[in-house]
């Protein structure tokens, strides 16, 4: 018997690269032409590198889709949403540095070389 009752986020994160929910929140998930799609989108948390700087969410980049492990047999879609955030001091687009977050995380380098 489990100790502790295991949260969405819980069952989630057994599912997902280790390391994305630190990053990313599911905003859907269904079956579609017989293959599962996750929707995840970046969360509103500004890049380590720019700590300091003034920054303003600016929406998001395209959304990219990764192909997963399958599930239950099926396809496993990851489809992702990365932000942007406008510098003001520098007037530039800016975004996480994914190269940095694998170093920082458990999440894989190829994953993070993927999103960057």
């Amino acid at each position: 018997m489990l100790k502790k009752e295991l949260e969405e986020k819980d069952y989630l994160s057994l599912l997902l690269p280790q390391g994305l929910l630190e990053f990313f929140k599911v905003t859907s998930a269904g079956l579609k032409d017989n293959a599962y799609h996750i929707y995840l989108e970046e969360l509103n948390i500004h890049p380590e590198h720019l700590q300091g700087s003034k920054l303003t969410s600016k929406g998001f980049y395209d959304e990219v889709s990764i192909q997963d492990f399958p599930l239950r047999g099926k396809a496993c879609f990851l489809n992702i949403r990365r932000r942007k955030w406008l510098n003001e001091e520098t007037g530039k687009n800016v975004s996480r540095d994914w190269s940095l977050v694998a170093n920082g995380t458990r999440m894989t380098e190829e994953f993070a070389l993927f999103l960057k």
